[in-house]
């Protein structure tokens, strides 16, 4: 994984995303994540890996303030044509320094986290732009402890479509456990594969 192959596989997702993971089980996996989340009125909530702005729908943009950033412009341009009022940013997930320390009552992160060059940067940026007493919702596929041998294999080929099957979330929150806790680790679809984990830092 990295950022110039991103760009570039992502160029040519951004016109056919919606229509591949924004209906069927990927379209009830996302309202099973996002339905019910406890959001308070004027909360500052950071997108992470927005994309196509598939995820804003679930959430009360009246109500909340909203910053999301993606790093593909040809994704950015997709939600802003949806979403003119929200706040779009052009960024490196991996680099948040824009963002000063806990500026963020919550953070969402959507599939982001396997698709980057290096998800502990992420979780780690993440966690630090999060205020304290403040959560940050995930939702993404995730390698169990012993992954197959099929899964093995086709990993590197999967990788080459712009994501990674083979990242363990045991692994990335490591770097963070003293931060933050678990309040929940849901499976969602493909039998655990995608999670649904929010985490609240202390």
């Amino acid at each position: 994984m990295n950022h110039r192959w991103n760009a570039f596989i992502y160029k040519c997702w951004a016109p056919i995303y919606d229509f591949f993971f924004n209906r069927g089980f990927f379209y009830t996996a996302r309202k099973k994540v996002f339905d019910h989340i406890d959001v308070s009125e004027e909360s500052k909530v950071l997108f992470v890996g927005v994309g196509t702005g598939v995820d804003l729908a679930f959430f009360p943009l009246d109500k909340i303030n909203v910053v999301a950033i993606d790093y593909s412009t040809h994704m950015l341009k997709r939600a802003k044509q949806k979403y003119p009022h929200i706040e779009f940013i052009q960024m490196d997930a991996q680099d948040l320094s824009s963002f000063p320390n806990q500026s963020f009552d919550m953070v969402v992160a959507s599939l982001i986290i396997s698709v980057v060059p290096d998800p502990k940067k992420v979780m780690v940026e993440m966690v630090r732009v999060t205020k304290r007493g403040g959560r940050i919702l995930i939702f993404d596929k995730f390698a169990s402890q012993k992954p197959s041998i099929v899964k093995r294999i086709v990993r590197p080929f999967i990788k080459l479509l712009g994501t990674d099957i083979g990242v363990s979330f045991e692994n990335i929150y490591e770097i963070v456990k003293y931060e933050c806790r678990f309040v929940e680790d849901t499976p969602v679809m493909m039998q655990g594969m995608y999670r649904k984990i929010i985490l609240e830092k202390v």
